[in-house]
């Protein structure tokens, strides 16, 4: 075989995690964001071979383990999906701390084990329970922009929040484009959260306090109406037109911290938060933090993550399809 990958599979809230176990290459880099970049630049075809059909689906979502450069680390990882590599993501968090336990990666120290894991967007800590739930601490999350108004074609102006919780977010009131989270077609919510990001990029400017490579808007949220429905639901679509299936641990963290600048959501306090499957993810705002010039706060979130099988990829010599999407 010309490519041989080994995976674990998982999935948290139904969104899928797809582990790499072997057989991928060390990604050199003196930094997690150095990884990030020549796994870009340099082993992208893995990327898609595993992502993309035959082998996976626009909605497959994957972790490449890497070697940490955080003192505190237990491991490292970076993120991929079908357009690229994310800064974050809950649910592969949830599923990894879960993961890091169960193999012996981190040695058990009942009754919450710490997971201490470095993503691209920093070091998050996991806590994993005897009976497999985890809850992790966000990177400092932040609102960037309240209140903005985008003119989105096909939509008209549609106010949006902008906000950072490991990645940065468009948030928006699903009724404002005349659609409900719970009730319409994916497909239309797709258009409209596709189209909203496109404008809120063109319009907002999109700047990490810290570090270049994370200032990019990578996807938006839509919303149901209530500030504070518990649980309130939400569709994220990132990527282009990749939809969640889970509530989305770091867009959760971005409503959270947006909530909090708003005065909508008191530190201390918890919700919960379901996606288009109906599962739920808890979101708690643990404590005040800054992030450069940006009050921001640390959020805490909680869910389980289940596995689904295991399993090796191939790719012989001369098949002429290692990896493709449908448009």
């Amino acid at each position: 075989m010309a490519v041989e990958l080994h995976t674990t599979e998982m999935h948290t809230a139904g969104e899928p995690v797809r582990i790499v176990t072997g057989g991928y290459p060390p990604v050199p880099g003196d930094t997690i964001l150095a990884k990030r970049r020549h796994a870009r630049d340099h082993l992208d075809h893995l990327r898609r071979l595993l992502m993309f059909e035959p082998r996976g689906h626009a909605g497959m979502y994957g972790v490449i383990p890497v070697e940490p450069d955080h003192p505190d680390a237990d491991l490292a990882v970076l993120f991929c999906h079908n357009e690229g590599y994310s800064t974050m993501c809950g649910h592969a968090t949830i599923a990894l701390g879960r993961w890091a336990l169960d193999t012996g990666l981190v040695a058990a120290t009942p009754p919450d084990t710490a997971v201490r894991l470095q993503v691209p967007a920093g070091l998050v800590e996991c806590r994993v329970g005897a009976g497999g739930e985890v809850r992790f601490e966000s990177v400092p999350a932040f609102a960037l922009a309240l209140d903005e108004k985008v003119e989105v074609p096909g939509y008209g102006p549609v106010v949006v929040d902008v906000a950072y919780g490991g990645a940065f977010y468009a948030l928006a009131r699903a009724a404002d484009v005349g659609l409900d989270v719970r009730a319409s077609p994916t497909r239309d919510l797709v258009d409209a959260a596709a189209a909203i990001t496109a404008s809120t990029a063109a319009t907002v400017p999109i700047a990490h306090p810290g570090e270049p490579d994370l200032g990019f808007l990578y996807g938006t949220i839509l919303v149901d109406d209530a500030a504070n429905l518990s649980p309130s639901s939400n569709v994220c679509v990132f990527a282009g037109r990749q939809v969640d299936r889970s509530p989305c641990g770091s867009g959760v963290t971005a409503r959270i911290a947006a909530d909090v600048a708003r005065g909508r959501m008191e530190v201390g306090a918890t919700r919960e938060f379901a996606g288009p499957t109906g599962a739920a993810f808890t979101g708690t705002a643990v404590r005040s933090t800054a992030a450069g010039p940006h009050e921001a706060v640390v959020v805490e979130v909680g869910g389980r993550a289940f596995y689904s099988g295991r399993a090796t990829f191939t790719l012989e010599e001369g098949d002429p399809l290692p990896g493709f999407l449908l448009g």
